[in-house]
């Protein structure tokens, strides 16, 4: 009994969150911690039924003008558009029930109704040269290429002022943050996976703005004019250390070949005096200003004999 008396008691002295926690007390709550305006826009559905009855007059005064200039109203209230575009309707301000109208003919109401056509083919869009600094403290110039397209016509209209000029926006500085954590070797050989990162950092970030970012390309990565004469120092230098190293081997392997002659030619001595005159030979045929004075190897051993 006494628990039930202090329940009791808690309810009647505090008797607000009883009454607002509510069904109909807890939708204002909800949604004004999103965005005052759909709060308005909902009260306005519920108390006025939609337009309201001013706007119920306006629409029968437009259908009575209509029907009073036929057919010379048909003019102004069909409209056209095009397969690859999309009309967004308002009414008194409102968007119309049903989404976008298109492609081919619509109805418009005159003095009422004001519609946007929405482009929905895919768009180009050449982000301009980023200054950026490379996560090894590298100051390097990029400039990409951005394909998107308007997959939403009515939320591009109604979420964003300027849907275009939002994601050319939003496409600059996603490549400037997203080239800032890479290293400068990272942003010249892995390309790719960074273009794939930023297509889907663009894509999720631009969703609620009916755009849909197809492809994103880094078209060329600019290096200060000291930084590549360094890289190109630094290559020139590998360059002839491997043409040393490759002359080196095959210093290394002509002397094996030639020792493995001179022990073939050791063998027999009259190989050696062919191998002489071959020598000759090769030598009056390439060059005929050369005299060469012919001496006997016998001569010469004869004397390194008498050394040792």
């Amino acid at each position: 009994m006494n628990l039930a008396r202090v329940h009791d008691v808690q309810l009647d002295a505090v008797p607000g969150p009883a009454v607002y926690n509510s069904p109909a007390n807890r939708k204002p709550h909800l949604a004004s911690r999103g965005n005052p305006t759909d709060v308005k826009l909902s009260e306005a559905d519920e108390n006025d039924g939609g337009i309201g009855i001013c706007g119920w007059i306006l629409t029968g005064l437009s259908w009575v003008l209509v029907l009073a200039t036929m057919p010379f109203s048909f003019c102004v209230c069909f409209k056209v558009v095009q397969e690859y575009e999309r009309a967004v309707i308002f009414r008194l301000g409102r968007l119309l029930q049903g989404g976008s109208r298109g492609p081919g003919i619509f109805f418009t109401l005159p003095c009422i109704e004001s519609y946007r056509k929405v482009d929905l083919r895919t768009v180009t869009f050449d982000v301009p040269p980023q200054e950026v600094l490379t996560k090894d403290s590298v100051t390097v110039s990029v400039d990409a290429v951005v394909y998107y397209r308007v997959s939403n016509a009515t939320v591009s209209v109604a979420n964003v002022e300027n849907a275009h000029h939002s994601t050319r926006l939003l496409a600059q500085t996603t490549l400037r943050n997203m080239l800032g954590t890479k290293n400068l070797h990272e942003i010249l050989g892995d390309r790719e996976s960074i273009s794939c990162d930023m297509q889907g950092s663009l894509d999720t970030s631009t969703d609620s703005w009916g755009i849909m970012v197809e492809r994103v390309e880094l078209k060329d990565v600019r290096l200060p004019v000291q930084l590549q004469r360094a890289m190109a120092a630094e290559a020139e230098a590998a360059r002839e250390a491997r043409a040393k190293v490759i002359a080196a081997e095959g210093e290394q392997k002509s002397s094996r070949a030639l020792k493995e002659a001179a022990e073939v030619i050791s063998l027999s001595p009259a190989a050696l005096q062919l191998r002489y005159l071959q020598t000759l030979n090769t030598i009056s045929a390439e060059k005929n200003s050369t005299i060469i004075f012919p001496l006997p190897i016998d001569f010469l051993q004869h004397f390194m004999g008498n050394k040792e």
